[in-house]
């Protein structure tokens, strides 16, 4: 028996997936598995793919596959957070960080992962705790400068003690996923994904300190927005969440193997890097 008996679906919210959908639908067919994807999305296609709600394929699916870009595959991540599925990124346009297959190889990719020839890659995540709310992201928390209001003045507490404030037009807590996207926009390094910790990185900052820190996962991280701050907005893997303002704290904490991404060992974290920001000539020596 294979390892696939469901396969659940996401899709790029815009771009044209049906032949793609297609593809996966008659592999499916083919061996008797069933294939679900989310109820808007079957029906904004017209696919053959069962329609259902959200949690009915995190909890049913035993693959799920995105067909889409970074953003796409964050999507599955979090529906997949907490689950048993792992994650398959196709890459549907532009290359992504996270994709492992682009769309010719996705039905030998299938086949891989139906007989185990696959390794799964842990993924950390970030919760944020503010107020009554709470927040899980799998690439960053942000506390990000409302418009009109003044900068986002924030201190940095590890372990309850002062370490550093920041004044920034925001500040990005990253997980190692995250570390390629808004933190690395922002200046801040590349983390590799099997590092374990938190990565916090102003943007455009006002302050002498303007460095990027890198907290282990263990270490307790608060960020408290202070007086002379403006009113901040909240953002979880770029969705806006919440607000705080002067005086609240947000706790923010790292969530160990939060998703589990599909590796058939075709490329590495570094070579997806290297292509992705275009790094290849500046490891060519002449």
């Amino acid at each position: 028996m294979g390892f696939i008996g469901t396969v659940g679906l996401l899709l790029h919210p815009e771009r044209t997936c049906a032949p793609t959908v297609e593809a996966v639908v008659r592999w499916s067919r083919a061996r008797g598995t069933k294939v679900l994807g989310l109820a808007a999305e079957v029906a904004r296609i017209g696919c053959e793919a069962v329609p259902v709600e959200a949690e009915e394929m995190a909890t049913g699916a035993d693959l799920m596959i995105s067909l889409g870009g970074d953003g796409t595959m964050l999507r599955a991540m979090r529906l997949a957070t907490g689950g048993h599925a792992p994650v398959l990124g196709v890459n549907v346009g532009r290359l992504g960080f996270l994709a492992e297959v682009d769309i010719p190889e996705l039905p030998a990719a299938l086949d891989a992962v139906d007989a185990r020839r696959f390794t799964v890659e842990a993924r950390s995540g970030v919760h944020a705790r503010f107020g009554d709310a709470q927040e899980a992201a799998l690439n960053d928390v942000v506390l990000l400068r409302s418009p009109g209001h003044k900068s986002a003045a924030v201190a940095v507490r590890v372990q309850g003690e002062p370490f550093v404030a920041y004044t920034a037009d925001a500040v990005v807590v990253a997980t190692p996923t995250g570390s390629t996207a808004y933190s690395f926009s922002a200046g801040g390094p590349i983390v590799s994904p099997n590092a374990e910790g938190l990565l916090i990185t102003p943007v455009a900052p006002h302050a002498a300190f303007n460095r990027s820190v890198f907290l282990s996962s263990g270490e307790r991280l608060d960020l408290e927005v202070l007086p002379h701050s403006g009113d901040l907005a909240v953002e979880a893997d770029g969705i806006l969440v919440g607000r705080v303002s002067p005086g609240d704290v947000v706790e923010v904490t790292m969530l160990p193997g939060a998703a589990r991404v599909v590796r058939l060992g075709r490329t590495t974290f570094y070579q997806r890097a290297q292509r992705k920001l275009r790094l290849s000539g500046s490891a060519e020596h002449g």
